[in-house]
């Protein structure tokens, strides 16, 4: 449940970031703030299971490595170009790729089941079938692409 409460509100805030010229710091105390007055998820019964350093620790590491994350995607992404998606769809992958990618603390197909239901939830009717075929295909070559990610 920690995870996936901070996975949504990162999901939130990297969204925020997108749409405006906010900080990491801002974005996620927004959200977190939000998120609690507006009770989403039983966040205050859950408030000692999440906390703003789960979910900036997941924003931060999402944009310390989006161009790699990016320069990823693209080749995944068959038809498509990464301008062209929405801004739901293209944080959810970001996210997703960074979790799967340069996070070790989740299993990777709990990744992309997380991250389809965040799409949709939060994305288009067709956005659930879409991130299920971009991280479908990228989860069989998940351990070659570890292997090759640049580390900062």
């Amino acid at each position: 449940m920690r995870r996936r409460l901070a996975r949504e509100l990162a999901l939130q805030s990297l969204y925020q970031m997108a749409m405006n010229e906010v900080t990491t710091t801002d974005a996620v105390d927004h959200v977190v703030e939000e998120a609690r007055g507006e009770d989403e998820a039983q966040l205050t019964r859950a408030k000692d299971q999440i906390s703003e350093l789960d979910v900036k620790e997941l924003v931060e590491g999402t944009l310390r490595y989006k161009s790699q994350i990016d320069h990823l995607l693209v080749d995944y992404l068959k038809g498509w170009q990464m301008d062209r998606l929405s801004k739901v769809d293209r944080e959810i992958l970001r996210l997703a790729t960074y979790e799967m990618i340069y996070s070790d603390d989740v299993p990777p197909k709990v990744v992309v089941n997380e991250a389809i239901e965040m799409s949709k939830n939060f994305g288009t009717e067709e956005s659930g079938k879409f991130v299920n075929g971009v991280l479908g295909k990228m989860i069989r070559d998940l351990e070659t692409l570890r292997g090759q990610a640049p580390r900062e």
